[in-house]
Order: structure tokens, then C-alpha cells, then sequence
């Protein structure tokens, strides 16, 4: 993975009685670690080849990076983009905490399709990718579960665009930021009110032009459903912003 800015942190976790389990990451034999023991981030169980910290806006991987290593989003959100024929930039997803970004791709061996970039000061869990497709192939359960997440995040991506087709801006505004709101309800100490995002992420997550975007916060501050300054959004009255993604109001 390209790490532009980012600060790497070695892991540097209890040692004296993780000698076994080291050996094993070492030598490549996933079977041995997974004993349920060493599952120490809840998810994946050998340890973490190293923690890293970026800062938002700054790009964590680009587009056709071939990388043997998958992360973890420990802390914080990921967007991941794609260009769109017109030079427009669009935001396919939102990574959050606990999401995963490029197991597939180590699965598979492939190159990133999408640009993953900060979407918020984060910190990712890396994880060796060669310790996965052991894992996978030594642990038909555990495939199941890595591939069965990654279909429902595909599932969910094509439900939203089939969805969003056929829907006014303002629904889609609407759906989205009780997306981001549920995706940072996800920390305990985020109520989820409050977004972090700018005017230009939000046109591309729809997408939509900035200047129609606008147009409509503009509209949703005038009726008092959100209010905000300058790269951030408050959710001022969830139920009308509810009946807005539900298309109330539209002729």
C-alpha cells in the first residue's frame, strides 16, 4: 500500500507469552495460530504486522496498488473513490470502524480497483495477506465469514444505486446523511448528530454537482432539518429528514 503521510506505529503487544503464536505468523502456518486464543483485535486471529495513523484527507492507498497486506479500521472512516467519465470524482463507500479494506484483493491477488483516502483522522490495523489465504484455505468457516461480509457490502452498494436512481436529490441527500449518521453512531461516543464532511465529499458521494447540493442544504437549513458550518453537518430534526429520504413532500 502507498502510505502517503501516514504515521506507522509498530505493534508492540504483550511478548512473553506470544512466543508460540509468533513463531507460527512467522513460518506461515495460519492453522496453528487459529486456537481462538490469539484472537486478540476480535476478528482476525494472528497478530497485526502494524498499526498506522493517518490524518483526514490524506490518501491511504491509491487505485492499482498491488499489495500482500489488508487492513482494519480501528479508529475514524475511509472513503474509498473511483472517477467518474466526466472527471468528477465518486465516493462508492464509506469504510467504518471495523470495516475492512482490500481482502479481497489479497485474496484474490488483485490490484485495488478503488483510491482509498482519510475521511477523518483514522487509525488501520494491517494484517498479512498471505496469512489470510492460508487461513481461508485451511478454515472453511473462516472464508465463509470474510467472503459473506464483503457480498453483503457489494449487496448493500448495488441496493443504494438501484435505489437512488430513481430518487430526487433531496432523497438521496436525505438517505445519506442518515447513512453517515449510522456509520458514526457506530462509536459509542458519537451520537451521530454531528457529520464530518465537506460540501465537495458530500456531491461525491451522491454525486451530485456542488452547486445542486447547496441548493439543496440550503433548503433542508430553511426548513430546520440540518444547520452547519464550513465541513460539517448537524442533524437538527431526524424524523423530517426520515420523511425526506422516504419522499414526503415531493409532487
Amino acid at each position: 500500500m502507498r502510505m502517503d503521510g501516514a504515521i506507522s506505529t509498530r505493534d508492540n503487544r504483550a511478548r512473553g507469552n506470544t512466543a508460540r503464536t509468533s513463531e507460527a505468523v512467522t513460518c506461515g502456518s495460519a492453522a496453528n495460530v487459529y486456537d481462538g486464543r490469539a484472537d486478540l483485535d476480535h476478528e482476525f486471529p494472528f497478530y497485526r504486522s502494524s498499526v498506522r495513523k493517518f490524518r483526514r484527507g490524506e490518501i491511504i492507498a491509491g487505485a492499482g496498488v498491488v499489495l500482500d497486506m489488508f487492513a482494519r479500521v480501528q479508529r475514524g472512516m475511509v472513503s474509498a473513490s473511483t472517477p467518474l467519465a466526466d472527471g468528477r470524482e465518486f465516493i462508492v463507500e464509506i469504510v467504518p470502524k471495523g470495516g475492512l479494506i482490500g481482502e479481497l484483493e489479497v485474496l484474490r491477488k488483485q490490484s485495488l480497483s478503488l483510491e482509498y483516502r482519510a475521511s477523518s483522522d483514522c487509525e488501520l490495523h494491517y494484517f498479512d495477506g498471505r496469512l489470510l489465504r492460508d487461513l481461508c484455505a485451511n478454515d472453511p468457516q473462516f472464508q465463509v465469514k470474510i467472503l459473506s461480509k464483503a457480498l453483503a457490502r457489494v449487496s448493500e452498494l448495488e441496493l443504494r444505486i438501484i435505489s437512488n436512481a430513481g430518487s430526487s436529490l433531496r432523497q438521496r441527500l436525505a438517505r445519506t446523511l442518515l447513512r453517515l449518521s449510522a456509520l458514526y453512531r457506530m462509536d459509542a461516543q458519537n451520537s451521530g448528530d454531528e457529520l464530518i464532511i465537506s460540501q465537495h465529499e458530500l456531491a461525491a458521494t451522491l454525486p451530485a454537482s456542488r452547486e445542486k447540493v447547496n441548493q439543496c442544504l440550503r433548503r433542508l437549513r430553511e426548513s430546520k432539518v440540518v444547520d452547519g458550518t464550513q465541513g460539517k453537518i448537524r442533524i437538527l430534526n431526524r424524523k423530517a429528514l426520515e420523511a425526506y429520504a422516504e419522499g414526503a413532500g415531493l409532487a
